[in-house]
């Protein structure tokens, strides 16, 4: 059973005024098949959390641990922390003029996979992939997200995760921009993943809407750099009716 685990990992970023520290000690372990929400308000640490834990250059590590299935991942280089089974949707995926979407898939399919997949199968595969995604199949030949929706982009990063099929996908505020609809879509397809019962999630958010079309196992509240609260899905409600005032308000008193 793959396993993330987090220990005691702070994280700083390079201010005007020197090194900043964002993260304060954080603490989690998430396993195959389990999804954790991390919630709470704008500037609390959650997407530092999750481009840490990807490799983003930004971001120093300064104390802590993060292993998945007991190797080091801090030692790892950003493609060998994918090719290990770490995948990020970002919260605003770059754009690759020159790429297209269908070289780009199967080039990083080649990537974690170890080998070239089989071209017919890879073909069928990624028609079922984006059929299920509501996504046209000219889709493929458009350069990777290159004038492409906030929707298009939000559908074609879930359909990286569908073929790459990571260990541990994080997904960083993956309804950010998304309309009723396309949220729908987008759930519908994380949940496609979520039912293999082989990859552990990390859904860091800020609202509570997606929670209504992915039911967590475990919510966390970040603030202050750090989950200053943990429970389940019932804690998502509590935070729907009182926000999150309580904890930022906990937090500035530390």
């Amino acid at each position: 059973m793959a396993t993330l685990e987090i220990r005691d990992l702070h994280v700083s970023v390079e201010a005007e005024n020197g090194p900043r520290e964002i993260l304060k000690g954080v603490d989690l372990t998430v396993k195959q098949g389990e999804t954790h929400a991390i919630m709470g308000p704008n500037g609390s640490g959650k997407s530092t959390l999750a481009y840490s834990l990807a490799g983003h250059p930004k971001y120093t590590v300064t104390g802590g641990s993060v292993l998945l299935d007991g190797e080091d991942v801090l030692e790892m280089s950003v493609d060998e922390r994918a090719k290990a089974g770490v995948f990020l949707a970002m919260q605003y995926p770059v754009e690759v003029p020159g790429v297209s979407v269908s070289n780009f898939l199967r080039t990083a399919a080649t990537a974690v996979r170890g080998e070239a997949p089989k071209l017919r199968l890879w073909v069928k595969e990624v028609k079922e992939a984006m059929a299920g995604l509501q996504m046209d199949p000219a889709f493929a030949e458009r350069n990777v997200n290159e004038g492409f929706s906030g929707g298009e982009k939000k559908r074609h990063e879930i359909l990286q995760l569908e073929l790459l099929k990571p260990k541990i996908a994080i997904l960083d505020e993956t309804d950010s921009g998304l309309d009723v609809d396309a949220l729908r879509i987008v759930s519908e397809g994380i949940n496609r993943v979520r039912s293999t019962g082989e990859v552990g999630t990390l859904l860091v958010t800020h609202y509570t809407r997606i929670l209504r079309y992915i039911k967590p196992d475990y919510v966390h509240v970040f603030a202050g750099g750090r989950i200053v609260e943990s429970g389940g899905a019932e804690l998502a409600d509590k935070l729907e009716n009182e926000g999150y005032e309580a904890y930022v308000k906990g937090g500035a008193s530390e």
